[in-house]
């Protein structure tokens, strides 16, 4: 399969091919929901591929869909456990020690994890790399009592992050994905004993991106195939449930993931959060209830193939210089500056994803800008608003500076315009 290369063009060429009509009518921005849907035929319940750096969607199916999640949930453990250590309110050495509900959930052959024992020790580390690389359910549960001085205290944080992130209906009722009455005890009150974590993949989407920028590391972990997990010196070997890392069963030399996350229930069927650079920018999928017939079933990894290659066989990367121009938006209007208009340009390179044969057409952010404002400040963005973005309800948007700088004109000057134009 053909790799693209990057290739430095001037977004203008593109913009030039695009007549009258087509910049009248495409003013609305671009629903991320369904976009490019009808473009491929993906065997699974949601889905969303975007670019981690700009937030570009390049396909979506009922990405804005509500759905149980499964472990895919664990990705908001992980964020908020490398914040803990981050603020020092935990540290990788710290041992604790698991309940009897801990312990029972780790034993329970119907659950993916790595056995734990009661009055046993374990450290912050050994728990995040059983959560990340075996999905294990009791060492998110223990993370989760640790920072959050209970099960129910550490979803209540979930459920701030995710709203934090702008994430709006997510039930979030289990640190690690299961349904509520696995917890025992710790169950969250006033909710089903039935009821699972439930997300878009839009939502997971975000999450995803927000994991991967704030905490980079984590894909050191992610990346990892197999991992011992010595506990007092009895060892288990944590399979990595991503079977698409370098040397598990799903491995494709063309999509060389290094991440992130499966989930798996009866409700969920089979999810993934998979993530992987290309052309040097990082690649997020999401699918989710893809079939789960059984625990050989490789499908999300499948249907996931079956996205990147859509992705990588239709859009091809182009870089936008620092100080180019974009056709259609030469200037913006600076009232209060003693020039009343100047030029605007890319503030720096910037690389967006263009569909074969797509046109595009480009729309400044704001109708005027205050002065004063020096050459290289970033004063908005050009929006792309016809290709929806998870960061932006304005489509992706490429920041935008002045070609030189602008004074603020004096009081009197102000006032003249005001009245005369």
């Amino acid at each position: 399969m053909k790799f693209f290369t990057k290739i430095t063009v001037s977004l203008g060429l593109i913009l030039g091919l695009i007549g009258i009509a087509n910049l009248q009518n495409n003013t609305a921005s671009a629903a991320v929901s369904n976009y490019q849907e009808k473009q491929l035929d993906l065997n699974v319940k949601s889905a969303i591929a975007v670019d981690a750096k700009n937030g570009q969607v390049f396909y979506a199916k009922n990405a804005n869909k509500k759905l149980p999640v499964a472990s895919m949930s664990k990705l908001i453990t992980i964020y908020l456990t490398l914040q803990a250590v981050k603020e020092g309110k935990i540290s990788w050495d710290q041992k604790v020690t698991p309940t009897e509900q801990m312990v029972k959930v780790s034993k329970n052959p119907d659950y993916s994890g790595v056995p734990l024992e009661m009055g046993h020790q374990y450290t912050i580390r050994q728990l995040y790399e059983a959560t990340l690389i075996a999905s294990a359910n009791a060492p998110a549960m223990l993370l989760a009592q640790t920072i959050g001085g209970s099960q129910v205290g550490f979803v209540k944080q979930m459920q701030k992050q995710v709203k934090i992130w702008g994430i709006k209906g997510a039930k979030i009722y289990t640190p690690d994905g299961l349904p509520n009455y696995t917890q025992g005890k710790d169950a969250y009150p006033g909710v089903s004993k039935n009821a699972e974590n439930e997300l878009s993949a839009q939502d997971m989407a975000i999450i995803v991106d927000k994991l991967v920028t704030d905490f980079p590391e984590v894909i050191n972990t992610t990346k990892i195939a197999h991992k011992n997990f010595d506990d007092n010196g009895k060892i288990t070997v944590m399979d990595n449930w991503n079977w698409m890392l370098k040397g598990l069963s799903q491995y494709d030399s063309t999509y060389p993931l290094d991440g992130l996350k499966t989930g798996t229930t009866d409700a969920a069927g089979g999810c993934f959060a998979g993530s992987m650079i290309k052309n040097g920018r990082r690649i997020i999928t999401i699918v989710m209830g893809a079939r789960h017939k059984d625990g050989p079933d490789p499908s999300r990894f499948t249907q996931t193939k079956k996205l990147l290659n859509y992705v990588f066989s239709n859009y091809q990367l182009y870089i936008m210089k620092k100080g180019q121009p974009i056709d259609g938006v030469k200037h913006v209007s600076v009232p209060n500056g003693k020039q009343k208009n100047v030029n605007v340009v890319m503030q720096q390179d910037t690389g967006i994803w263009i569909a074969n044969g797509n046109h595009i057409t480009a729309k400044f952010s704001a109708s005027s800008i205050n002065a004063p404002v020096k050459r290289g400040q970033k004063v908005g963005y050009f929006d792309i608003k016809q290709i929806p973005s998870i960061k932006s309800n304005q489509g992706v948007q490429l920041p935008a500076t002045v070609t030189q700088n602008v004074e603020k004109t004096n009081i009197f000057v102000r006032i003249w315009r005001l009245i005369f134009g």
